[in-house]
């Protein structure tokens, strides 16, 4: 199956942009070498997909900060990529009346609006620099790809479209058209930049609902527009080797809100790439993590997670325990052979030139094989750091009796095998940390059926251990106000999502934790999806709205005896997480012989401490 690469569309569009928007990437008869001026988002959409090598094969010899000090380079070519606000345009004018650079090509991430091109133009006539702004363009850029199957829209200014902006108490109209907006904008640069037209379902009465009728619109008005509709090359996603459609069938975009699933974002996952983002700094593939020098010094360490790394493709969507020993397999797969060049070289010193002789072809092999050697030991190291520092967070905190009763949570078996009730383990003052204590009882109050006074008895527990109780005021009036089923009920018939304790575990780093493993499982907004791309569960059909931007109003509604999609965008408006990515992407795969092809994209990324913090101001403004 060929597969389908958000980050390579992203990267071709960034490339054509860095190359002066020429479209001709391979012929360029002598280089020209050019400056990069970002602002905070142009770097985070840059970062994931174009290091610093492949920012240098383009020309680009600087990258920049905007709105850093900047020396001028008068004989350099200057591309900038940034949004388009009046803080930027204002340090633009500045540039140009210093004359930092000899040529200019201004690319906003997003279209730039008629006043500040006014401005702009007013600012180039009072510098009488009008002849050394080459190109002024409008990208549509205005996402973040971070794999080939996974987008956001935000990461620096992500509280703009945050669950709180969305759910806030007293969030006004305005408020929430323009949030709704910034979102609708978002989808719209990722599906222009893919060049396709989806046919849209969402969820009712909700933010989710909101973006969809704002997206159709734009949609739709673009394709009636002559001079926009060029945007949209074609109806499905494109083979990337041949730049040819995979399928006649366009592509289902389907919006979902994050109040559908409100326990997810609380769990403690046992996957490696979840766990990294739970317990480690996780942002934009990038891991840091604090480590002590051997004079006791403490400093940050950044490590990049990216498409290059073999065993992070192989790894990133596997229980913790089952990396822990494959890094150790790895480890001594290298060892052997390194021993092995080490034993050549060995040989040649003692035999001399008579072995040589025998043995060149071994040593050619040997010698071409050392970069990829050191890159391995280097990927190898890596993943044992991150390994080692999970682990340590693992046994600090107890997560593995965390998991462990959050399963039988899920499934609605909490029974006496367990060694503590999820109650005891808040009462527990060695049982973990407040913040984890605190999102089991969450999980326990959204899929379990309490009374009050357990409820009570939760808060009087959580009090005790010192523990946020706003989270749990707000989840309150949420499950009052939402008058709808607890994640419970969807998920009550799944398959459990992690085995009972095993016996043994891996001898590398899982001595004295638990040796949980995942079983397949289904969260809720993956039987949606699901459900919505086969087109057979009629009452969710029936709950979710129908769009598609090529048809009349009038026409609005779903065809009848409409086929399964095999092609769809899921995107959760509110946050989404790696758990629900992870999920996504592995029930793809149960269908070998046709298996789906599904991106998953949402607002930002929230990991559960992120989540809860959001929670408690909205509990705290509850309390006002």
């Amino acid at each position: 199956m060929t597969s389908i690469s958000v980050v390579e569309e992203q990267m071709r569009a960034l490339k054509v942009l860095l190359n002066l928007n020429n479209k001709d990437l391979k012929n360029r008869s002598e280089p020209i070498w050019r400056i990069l001026v970002y602002d905070r988002r142009g770097q985070d959409i840059i970062a994931p997909v174009l290091n610093n090598k492949e920012l240098r094969d383009i020309g680009v010899v600087l990258h920049l900060s905007l709105h850093s000090e900047r020396d001028s380079v008068p004989d350099a070519a200057a591309v900038y990529f940034v949004i388009p606000s009046e803080e930027n345009v204002l340090r633009i004018s500045q540039d140009l009346q210093k004359g930092l650079y000899d040529h200019y090509y201004l690319n906003f991430i997003s279209p730039i609006p008629s006043p500040l091109i006014e401005q702009l133009a007013l600012a180039c006539l009072q510098a009488e620099t009008q002849n050394v702004i080459k190109k002024v363009m409008d990208q549509y850029l205005d996402f973040i790809s971070l794999e080939d199957d996974m987008f956001i829209l935000r990461q620096h200014g992500r509280e703009e479209i945050s669950y709180y902006a969305i759910n806030r108490a007293d969030v006004n109209e305005n408020e929430m058209r323009n949030v709704t907006d910034k979102i609708c904008n978002g989808l719209f640069a990722f599906f222009a930049t893919l060049g396709i037209v989806p046919i849209i379902r969402c969820s009712k009465d909700n933010a989710a609902d909101m973006v969809a009728q704002k997206l159709n619109k734009k949609l739709k008005s673009t394709l009636q527009d002559v001079k926009m509709s060029s945007l949209f090359k074609g109806n499905s996603f494109t083979d990337l080797n041949n730049h040819r459609p995979l399928t006649l069938q366009r592509p289902l975009l389907i919006i979902l809100d994050r109040n559908m699933d409100m326990a997810t974002p609380l769990y403690h996952s046992w996957l490696y790439q979840p766990l990294i983002h739970d317990v480690l700094s996780l942002k934009l593939n990038t891991v840091r993590i604090e480590e002590t020098d051997e004079r006791g010094r403490k400093k940050t360490q950044s490590y990049d997670l990216n498409r290059d790394d073999e065993f992070w493709q192989r790894h990133k969507g596997t229980p913790f325990p089952q990396v822990a020993e494959s890094v150790q397999k790895e480890l001594e797969s290298y060892k052997n052979q390194e021993e092995n060049v080490k034993q050549l070289k060995s040989n040649m010193d003692d035999v001399g030139n008579s072995y040589l002789g025998d043995n060149t072809a071994k040593l050619t092999s040997a010698v071409n094989s050392l970069p990829e050697l050191l890159k391995r030991k280097t990927l190898i190291d890596m993943h044992t750091t991150i390994a080692h520092s999970i682990l340590d967070q693992i046994k600090k905190r107890k997560l593995d009796n965390f998991i462990e009763i959050e399963e039988k949570i899920l499934t609605k078996a909490v029974d006496k095998t367990l060694d503590k009730s999820p109650l005891d383990l808040v009462k527990d003052s060695t049982g973990g940390a407040e913040r984890d204590k605190l999102r089991l009882s969450l999980i326990n109050f959204l899929c379990a059926s309490m009374s009050d006074d357990e409820v009570k008895e939760y808060e009087r527990a959580l009090e005790e251990a010192g523990c946020d109780i706003y989270p749990l005021n707000y989840l309150k009036r949420w499950k009052t106000i939402a008058r709808m089923p607890s994640p419970a009920s969807r998920v009550g018939k799944a398959e459990n999502m992690l085995s009972k304790l095993m016996t043994q575990g891996s001898q590398f780093v899982l001595e004295g934790v638990k040796n949980l493993v995942v079983k397949k499982f289904s969260l809720p907004i993956t039987r949606v999806v699901h459900d919505l791309m086969d087109n057979k569960n009629q009452s969710e059909l029936e709950e979710c709205r129908y769009f598609d931007p090529k048809l009349s109003e009038s026409e609005m509604r779903p065809p009848e005896n409409q086929g399964p999609f095999q092609e769809a965008i899921v995107f959760v408006v509110g946050g989404g997480n790696y758990i629900e990515y992870q999920n996504i992407i592995d029930s793809c795969k149960k269908n070998d012989k046709k298996p789906k092809k599904i991106i998953y994209g949402c607002t930002d990324l929230v990991d559960a401490d992120q989540f809860i913090e959001q929670l408690s101001k909205l509990g705290h403004e509850l309390s006002k």
